[in-house]
Parts: structure tokens; sequence; C-alpha cells
């Protein structure tokens, strides 16, 4: 690049070259004046109209002409399409329909993450772990999946596109990774709504063990809700309701779920109040933090191995806590839905849903799932018999929730069933968001031609999922759908384990993708880094100041930013890593049950053609057919195939909102008289807090 910044064009045989299309930008000067390109023009001078489709602009002496879209198909609401690496206009038929707010989408992500995960597997991390240890194994995982969270936020926060999951791994790390990570996403969210179906079913065999009422002194004989119909009327009717609610139009399927969500997040909240109340009323008088004390304990003092065999000491705690960890896992999965709404969300910038929702969500969850589990905790001893469960993997029914053992352990009626109920519509709500995801993970897949194969038949199904119809992708819709009735695995007697296994594939592939997004972070911020110091060739124009300002990310309107962030992603590659290696270690010990070994290690949809690999196999292999379909056979000639202008496409978004939103700015004392000052600092501070309880 030469001094008055005009562009140079730097070959190279490992990148692919693509340019954006879509704004056109002159620069009506004489030779030697800065340029701004289409892709990096600072929003210090977008047209001051948005319905003015020419418009030119005086800026620093420079005359520039912007050739806008419509708002609604601007670079806000649907910034490019994916196809062709970002180079095709955007199609109206193929455009998902931004109507999304932020209150609809933070509520989304909430109740995406509180399904059954929670309710049926808390006592089951405190019989691994303890009372206490449990809820801090929450808080754990709980950083991990909030660093990888972050990563993703961040990067969808600057660069709003479609399936970012997808898109940032192909983006900043390599295409065929990018595309694995796609479907091993999808594949992970349609065996979450399979595992849904089945979990369903699971809880209408609610029947509590008549020997433990005796032994609880409970005021009924017998406690049970045990329908005496089929478990596959169960999937087939529930499967019907998860497909109707995505068949609608998002903003309706929007508002649905921000009731739900407000529904289960109440419902949580009088669940912590609930057995905080009891714990002080004692019903059956024990001690304040009884099950903290002998003959019980802080911690779990050993861990049971599938083969009886018993680890005693430290050692056994630390297996107790790692396994526990790994169960909290499929209870937090979920966070990323802010990110994959980035598409459909029509308040970005103003309101700057990706920054906020994030946090939020992160926040809400590991608060309110410590909080539920610590309080569970002081009414359910860790060896409580229906909460003990040694298998590798399992996933038990109502009657194994330990929010409904502390009912029944303090004689309380109504409540067991209460909170039953509670986990099919749990349930159901979850997996209809698993399917939203899942369609629109398929539907973005569906917009990159080279995510397919060059056959026709192909082709034409994958145009057909890349339509929408009232903005919804219903094909996308209907194909995930299908693959969530493999929910009528619910009628083999073993349907326990079967679910149990569902639930432990889906958590390895979702780690496998986490672990790719905060390792796409990585690169991310050493490019974005290096632009703002005017240190890369990636950017046009790069040696401008106000270019150069939108990359830097103590710049005031960066759109989202965390402190530590960058050690944060390693933090999250790590664990990522090790959660997928050693999920599965017990399935090593003897006896060693090769069912529940694939189902740590193997994606089960592929069992039957893959079931002497592992995940992490499986995700080279597609990896790899990728290499294949770029590079041909020879291994020598496979390269590392990204874009040079992937901090270009869509332009970096800013923030708009001053004082940022989620910040407290308070007048500080000398700005105002101290009347009205206090007045207006009252104000601020309420609208501060509206905005993180909104």
């Amino acid at each position: 690049m030469d001094q008055v910044g005009s562009a140079k064009e730097f070959p190279s045989q490992n990148i692919i070259s693509r340019r954006p299309v879509g704004i056109a930008m002159s620069s009506l000067v004489s030779p030697g004046t800065p340029s701004y390109p289409p892709s990096t023009y600072p929003p210090s001078i977008h047209p001051a109209s948005p319905e003015q489709d020419n418009a030119s602009q005086s800026h620093g002496g420079h005359c520039i002409t912007l050739l806008r879209t419509p708002e609604r198909l601007g670079p806000y609401s649907q910034p490019y399409s994916l196809e062709d690496g970002g180079n095709a206009a955007i199609q109206p038929g193929n455009q998902l329909s931004a109507e999304l707010t932020e209150r609809h989408v933070n509520m989304m992500a909430f109740s995406q993450c509180v399904g059954i995960g929670l309710f049926l597997q808390a006592g089951r991390v405190i019989y691994l772990a303890g009372p206490g240890l449990g809820a801090i194994a929450y808080i754990v995982t709980g950083t991990v999946l909030w660093s990888c969270a972050a990563c993703l936020g961040e990067m969808t926060a600057l660069f709003p596109v479609k399936g970012p999951i997808i898109e940032f791994p192909r983006r900043f790390l390599d295409e065929s990774l990018g595309y694995t990570a796609g479907w091993m996403t999808w594949f992970s969210w349609i065996v979450l709504v399979a595992a849904e179906l089945v979990a369903i079913t699971h809880i209408f065999q609610f029947r509590y063990p008549q020997e433990f009422l005796q032994a609880a002194r409970y005021p009924d004989p017998t406690l049970e809700f045990y329908p005496s119909a089929s478990p596959a009327v169960y999937v087939l009717c529930f499967f019907v309701i998860m497909l109707t609610f995505n068949m609608l139009p998002v903003r309706w399927f929007g508002r649905l779920e921000y009731i739900f969500g407000t529904i289960k997040m109440l419902f949580i909240i009088a669940l912590i109040l609930f057995n905080v109340i009891i714990h002080i009323q004692q019903p059956v008088k024990r001690g304040a933090f009884w099950t903290y004390n002998e003959p019980y304990s802080f911690a779990a003092r050993n861990m049971t191995l599938p083969n009886e065999d018993i680890v005693q000491g430290d050692a056994g705690r630390l297996l107790g806590v790692w396994e526990a960890m790994t169960t909290c896992l499929f209870g937090m999965i979920g966070f990323e839905t802010i990110a994959i709404t980035a598409a459909e969300n029509k308040h970005l910038r103003t309101e700057e849903t990706v920054k906020i929702g994030t946090r939020k969500i992160s926040l809400r969850i590991i608060t309110l799932y410590t909080l539920a589990t610590f309080t569970v905790g002081l009414n359910v001893p860790y060896t409580y018999p229906t909460i003990v469960d040694n298998a590798v993997i399992s996933f038990g029914f109502g009657q194994n929730s330990a929010f409904v053992a502390s009912p029944v352990i303090n004689r309380l009626r109504v409540w067991p069933y209460i909170v039953n109920d509670f986990i099919i519509f749990s349930a159901t709500t979850a997996g209809a968001n698993g399917l939203y995801n899942a369609s629109r993970t398929l539907h973005a897949l569906a917009s990159i031609h080279e995510v397919w194969p060059n056959w026709g038949p192909v082709q034409a199904l994958r145009r057909r999922l890349e339509r929408t119809n009232y903005g919804v992708p219903h094909a996308a819709v209907v194909l995930s759908a299908c693959f969530g009735l493999m929910g009528f695995l619910a009628c083999n007697p073993d349907s326990q384990k079967i679910l149990g296994r569902m639930v432990r594939c889906c958590v390895v592939s979702m780690m496998i993708t986490y672990g790719l997004v905060a390792a796409s972070f990585i690169e991310f911020y050493k490019s974005v880094n290096g632009a703002a110091a005017g240190q890369t060739m990636e950017v046009v124009d790069i040696y401008n100041p106000l270019v150069r300002q939108l990359y830097d990310r103590s710049n005031p309107r960066y759109p989202y930013r965390s402190h530590g962030q960058c050690l944060r992603a390693y933090y999250a590659v790590l664990a990522c890593s090790l959660f997928v290696i050693f999920n599965g270690w017990r399935t090593f010990i003897s006896p060693v049950n090769i069912k529940d070994f694939f189902g740590c290690y193997i994606a089960s949809l592929f069992d039957a053609m893959l079931t002497d690999s592992y995940q992490i196999l499986l995700m080279a292999m597609i990896s790899i057919m990728y290499q294949i379909k770029f590079w041909g056979w020879d291994p020598r000639k496979w390269r590392r195939r990204v874009s040079d202008n992937r901090l270009e496409r869509p332009q970096p978004m800013t923030a708009d909102s001053v004082p940022r939103r989620g910040q407290l700015a308070l007048v500080a004392a000398g700005e105002m008289a101290d009347g009205p000052r206090r007045v207006e600092n009252i104000r601020r501070f309420g609208k501060w807090l509206l905005v993180w309880l909104k």
C-alpha cells in the first residue's frame, strides 16, 4: 500500500480472494486522496437519512457517494448471503426476517438452556460431587461456556453474519473446519430435539418408590402419574407441537418463547425460594445445613465405578467433581442462541443485543442453576436413593429429580406433581428452541454452495433448504424435525440409557464446536488488533485512521469487548478439549460397556457407518472430505483455505447508544446542581437496572 492508502493486491497461493458486493461507493476526489472501501467506511459518513437511495456527503474534504439498499435489506438486518463466500446478492426468497427484539432473543436463549438438564440431572450432580461441590461444579462449568459464548458474541457483534458458528471457524481457521462445525452443530441440535422427546415420555412414567415414601413418612401411600398410553403417542403429540411452533412467523415464535422463558425463570426462582423456606421451617426437624453434617458431607466422600469398585479420598472427590461437571454441560448448552438469532434481530445496533444478551444469558443461567442446586442440596442428602446413579451414562425419570425428592422428604403434597408436570412443559419449549437452532444452522449451511456435493439432486435440495416463506426456512425446519423422530426410541425398554447416550453425543459434539469457536476467536483477536495497528494487508485503506478505528477494541463504539477475552479463549479451548477427551473415561474401566463407549465418543447418527471411530475422528473425516473436495486426493497439495477480506464482510458494526447500554454513567459532582443531579442519577440508575432485569 502506498503513501496515500490506495490498495494493491498481495497474491498468495493459500489465500482465496473474494470481494463483497451490495454497497457501491465512489470517491469523487482528485488522485492521491484516501479512499473508503465499500466494507470499511466509518459509520460517521453514513447518509444522514436511510430513505435516500443515493446520498452525497462531505467528510474531511472528501465527497463520498453511497448507494444504499433499503433499510429492511440493509447490512444490519441481513449482512450478506453466505453463498459464494458472501458475494451473492441477497435474494428476497432466501432471506430471514429481522423481526426479533432484544427481549425475544434473551428469553429464547434462556428457554433453550432450561430444558431437562437442570431438573433431571441436578440430583445426579449432587450425588457425584456432594451438595456443596455440586453447586461449585455448575459455576466452573458455567465459566467455560460463558467464555465460549463471549468469544462468539464479540465476533458476531462486530460482524453480524448468518450462521456465525459456521462462518467464523470458516473465516479465521479453515473453510473445511467451518463446514465441519456447522454439521456438528446441526447434528447436536437434532439429537437434542429427540432427547427432549424421549425425556417427555419418561416424565409421564412418574412412579415414586413406595418404600421411600414409607421411609419418609409421606402422607399418601402412593405418588405416581402413569398413564397407560404408549410412549409413541406422547412422542408424536409433542413432536407436532414443536414443529407447529417453528412453522410460525419468527415474530410470533419470539413472542411465545418470551412468555415461556419468563414462566421458566419465575418457576426456578420459586423453586429456590421454596427450598430455602422448607429448610428454614423444616417440617421434619433436622437442624440447619443437615445435609452437610454427619453422616453426610459438603462433598461426596468417594466415587463408585461401574464395576462397583470405590475410589476413596481426594482422588474419589476429584473424579466425582469431574463427572459432575460433565453432567452439568447438557443443562447449559444453548448460550450460542444469542448469536444464531443475529440475522433475525432488528435492533443489533441500537439495542446492542449480542453484547447484552450474551452477558445476560451467562449470568442468569450460572446464577440460577447454582442457587437451585445449592438450595435443593440443603434438603436432599447426596446419598438419597432416588438420585444415586452409578451408570456411566443414563438419564432418569421424574422420580429421580432432586426437586421432586425435596418435597417428598419434607412430607409436602402436590409439589412433586407440580415439579413433574413443569418438566414436561420445560422439555417441550426447549425442544422447540432446539428445532429453531437446528433449522437456522441448516439454512446457513444451505446458503453455502461449497458445503454440498456438486450433484444435481443434492444441489436441488440445497436450494430448497435455502428458500424461506414469510422469512421462515420451512424446508429446513421440516428436514431437521424429521431427525427428531429418533424420539421414538423411547419405546425401547432401555430408553433410560438410550437417552443418556443421546445427551452425551449432543454434549461432545457441541464441545468440539465450542472449541473451534474459541480457537477462531484467537485468530480473530490477532487479526483485529493487527488491523487496528495498521499492520495487516487484509483491510483496504488500512492507513486511514478512521478505518483502523473500526477495529480498535479500545474504541468506545466497539460493539462488544470483554476483559481478558483472549485468555478466556485459550481457557475455553483447553477446557473443551479436556471435556471431549475425558468425558467417557469410565467406559474404559472393566467391564467395558461398548454401547456407553460409543455414546461418549461416537455421533449416534453415524453409528452404523463409523462404529470404530471417535467423534474427534468423525470431525477429522468431515474436514478431510472437504480438503479432498477443494484440493484433490494428494495431501501434499492441501492448503489452509481462508479469504483475504475476512475483516471486511460485512462492514464492522459499531454501537450507536450513548452512553453504552448496560453501562452505568452517573452525573459527576459539579456538572449540575446537587438536587437535579441526584434526581438524574436515580433516573439513570433505574434505567441501567432495567436493562439488566428486562
